[in-house]
């Protein structure tokens, strides 16, 4: 039923930006948070950034924070993930995830990271030294 779409990945040198899109359908958009994950080889996924599309309220992995930008378009039913000073370590598949949830975007968040199964293609984003 709920189905999300990530694009927007590249291969980019560290000190550049990028942004990706998690293009949603088949919910209630506004009713939904929306997380960005990320799974580097050989490492476990791990969250980056949330949003409650209702308000616009934020999260941000301390790895990230001040770097990435989250943001929503309601009409559109997208959630975007402006990178900005990409580095090496940056570099991993990307993915997005949706629920309904009450509570903070770090709370639903955390509800994700631990019972979400509906992962997608994701989007490769690789950054060079």
């Amino acid at each position: 039923e709920v189905q999300l779409v990530e694009s927007g990945g590249g291969l980019v040198q560290a000190g550049e930006s990028l942004t990706l899109s998690c293009e949603a359908s088949g919910f209630t958009f506004e009713d939904y948070f929306i997380g960005w994950f990320r799974q580097a080889p050989g490492k476990k996924r791990e969250g980056v950034s949330c949003i409650r599309n209702s308000d616009g309220s934020t999260y941000y992995a301390d790895s990230v924070k001040g770097r990435f930008t989250i943001s929503t378009d309601n009409a559109k039913n997208t959630v975007y993930l402006q990178m900005n000073s990409l580095k090496p370590e940056d570099t991993a598949v990307y993915y997005c995830a949706a629920i309904t949830s009450s509570g903070t975007p770090a709370q639903a968040m955390g509800v994700m990271s631990a019972l979400y199964s509906n992962w997608g293609q994701g989007t490769q984003v690789t950054v060079s030294s």
